[in-house]
């Protein structure tokens, strides 16, 4: 019948096609496509691999340990757990407690002794020797350091300097692991974003390859596209195992900055069995938490102009750090040169003894004694003023460190605002219609193929079109939303970087 007529056979090869490929144009990301026209919150399953509602949405075999985890909760813990946060935190309780030590008096010494042997010393050697009783015989002394050029108050304020230097440590941890934590996140959203991609584009090949397959065996079509279409597919299939080790390695480090072990996942997952997959295709590695947000959500508006983000940059932590640092700085100058009033050391003493005293015409039964010193310590003018040049060397390191700071900080701005000018440029270019462009164009090529006019190849050409731009696209978002995390984190603004 049909192999004695062309047309007949050519109308039947096109028609099978047809409907063949129509499975084709959900691959690349067919979920988000499919589920546009379903109810908002729902999933539609797809060849064994569920498709979400949103991209970064659709449940994945990663394990029943791996608790989902959204930004929000992320920076959440990461203000609890974070252990450089931490770590910065103990620094200012280190600094509160120096300054009781820098505020307090220079402790007086008390000294007490007592003599416990007499020897007589005559013309005819040592004579009458004894031991005696320490109780009978002793001596106390206090001595007092006083301070002058007001080295206390100099004291206090330095330590007071380098609590606020500490406090803005703690600003700069956070705001530097927020970032870090934020680009991880982001990260990995996209490498899920992009597994999910990957997963449909192998369940609408598989699906696509048995129908193929079964077209063969009845004779509609040459087995030569079954092969063309299985060595055209190949480019596909690294998309899952090099996104999946992408979203585990991103999940790790998210991990890390919450305090949490990066290698604590449920054993089993991943594997084969989990993923309803043959012998050797299981490649979804087991991680920590399951990183489930809208990820094609649109960026939120930025809100501030560019002045004012440029002008907030003064009051970014580590350059506020910087600008403290220099102020503690000049407190330190200021108590070296405090130094050259020079201290005073008093000291007193009262000592009782009952030795025998050689007194005539007198019956004593103890002598007592009392003492008054003064000490001042001399030739400290070298010291004092090398100290002194030490200091404002210091001080002039920690102004330009400040100046740096500052320069260093607006650099990034300008920087920050650069890439989300771009980002945002090219998020509405892919979202403006370049995807939609590459459907139609799918579309179109697939409809030609079926009518005659296009071989297999340019459908599957135009499929990777496809693919290459929904990918793009992805990229395209997470380039926009990491931008605005960029944006916060050059500025020290919040509420500028996404909500996810």
């Amino acid at each position: 019948g049909a192999a004695g007529r062309p047309g007949v056979t050519r109308r039947r090869l096109g028609h099978a096609a047809a409907a063949a490929l129509a499975l084709l144009l959900a691959a690349g990301g067919a979920a988000a496509q499919a589920d546009r026209a379903a109810p908002s919150g729902s999933a539609r399953p797809q060849n064994g691999v569920p498709a979400a509602a949103g991209s970064g949405m659709a449940p994945l075999p990663v394990g029943s340990q791996a608790a989902p985890l959204t930004l929000a909760a992320a920076e959440a813990r990461l203000l609890e757990r974070n252990l450089a946060v931490l770590a910065a935190r103990r620094g200012v309780d280190a600094a509160r407690a120096q300054r009781l030590v820098a505020s307090s008096l220079p402790p007086p010494v008390v000294s007490a002794g007592n003599t416990v042997a007499q020897f007589n010393e005559t013309s005819r050697g040592l004579q009458g020797a004894r031991f005696l009783s320490p109780t009978n015989n002793f001596s106390v002394g206090l001595s007092v350091l006083i301070e002058r050029g007001g080295k206390r108050t100099l004291r206090t304020r330095l330590a007071e300097e380098q609590i606020g230097v500490a406090e803005a440590q703690v600003l700069d941890a956070l705001r530097t692991q927020l970032f870090q934590l934020r680009q991880g996140f982001l990260g990995a959203l996209l490498a899920r974003a992009n597994l999910e991609v990957a997963l449909a584009n192998r369940a609408s090949l598989d699906s696509t390859e048995t129908l193929l397959r079964r077209q063969v065996r009845d004779g509609a079509i040459p087995e030569g596209d079954l092969l063309r279409f299985q060595a055209s597919r190949i480019v596909f299939e690294a998309d899952v195992p090099n996104n999946a080790r992408a979203y585990a390695a991103g999940v790790a480090a998210v991990a890390a900055l919450l305090d949490a072990d990066p290698a604590a996942f449920q054993p089993g997952a991943g594997t084969p069995a989990a993923l309803g997959l043959g012998r050797g295709r299981g490649v979804l590695s087991p991680v920590a938490f399951d990183l489930r947000v809208r990820f094609d959500a649109p960026p939120p508006p930025l809100g501030l102009g560019r002045e004012e983000l440029g002008a907030a940059v003064a009051s970014r932590a580590d350059v506020v750090a910087a600008t403290r640092q220099a102020a503690a700085a000049a407190a330190n100058r200021a108590l070296a040169e405090a130094a050259r009033s020079r201290d005073v050391t008093l000291d007193t003493s009262w000592g009782r003894t009952r030795l025998q005293q050689d007194l005539p015409n007198a019956q004593v039964n103890a002598n007592n004694t009392f003492g008054l010193g003064v000490s001042i310590p001399i030739f400290t003018g070298r010291i004092v003023e090398g100290n002194v040049g030490v200091a404002g060397a210091q001080q002039s390191q920690a102004e330009l460190a400040a100046r740096q700071a500052l320069l260093g900080a607006r650099a990034e701005f300008a920087a920050a605002w650069a890439a989300w000018e771009q980002a945002r440029a090219l998020l509405a270019l892919y979202t403006g219609g370049a995807l939609a462009r590459a459907e139609e164009a799918y579309r179109s090529t697939e409809q030609a193929y079926a009518a005659g006019g296009r071989s297999l190849i340019d459908v599957l050409d135009a499929l990777r079109t496809l693919n290459q731009t929904r990918l793009a696209a992805n990229q395209a978002r997470y380039a926009a939303l990491l931008a605005l995390a960029a944006l916060e984190q050059a500025t020290g603004v919040s509420g500028i970087a996404p909500r996810l």
